[in-house]
């Protein structure tokens, strides 16, 4: 049994030689096949392991990495205006309603009390937009983004030099 495992030390140059091409070169598509493929995939295979946090990293070193690097809390407030009842701009004999409930979030004291103080002068703004706006111009959410981007506008404009960071509806009703 022994004897049948090994081969003739003949038979195996012969069909290395054949394997060889007679120049004594490997070919390109040899070398792409059996040396550059290779590498490729083993650096592929390396780097997806390392990126993928499999390699010496763990729970504790993320949690100390996202603390560093973690931006300072930020206050946020929320002043709420009151609610608004408009009739809106439209052609027929029937009228149409909106009714709308905001807030406004500022980033400090300073600017909420700011905004109690010029209540008034922002409702004024937010009224005479909204009096002329039509049903077609609040249908889907690209109208409501709309809206949202006028009164924040407005309501800037109003309070200047503070700042309102952002408007957020509460209720929206159009009748």
């Amino acid at each position: 049994m022994v004897d049948e495992a090994v081969a003739d030390p003949d038979e195996f140059d012969a069909e290395l030689e054949d394997m060889v091409p007679e120049s004594g070169k490997f070919s390109g598509k040899k070398i792409v096949l059996f040396i550059v493929l290779p590498l490729l995939l083993l650096g592929g295979i390396g780097a997806g392991v390392m990126f993928s946090g499999l390699l010496g990293s763990s729970e504790k070193d993320a949690h100390a990495a996202a603390a560093t690097h973690a931006p300072p809390p930020v206050t946020t407030i929320f002043y709420d205006l009151p609610e608004m009842l408009v009739n809106l701009n439209s052609t027929g004999r029937r009228p149409s309603f909106l009714k709308i409930k905001v807030s406004l979030e500022v980033s400090n004291d300073a600017a909420a009390k700011r905004l109690a103080a010029l209540r008034p002068r922002i409702i004024d703004h937010f009224q005479v937009y909204l009096r002329e706006l039509r049903i077609d111009d609040l249908r889907g959410s690209a109208g409501i983004y709309r809206l949202r981007e006028e009164l924040l506008a407005r309501v800037n404009s109003a309070v200047k030099p503070t700042k309102v960071e952002n408007i957020l509806f509460r209720e929206v009703l159009v009748q």
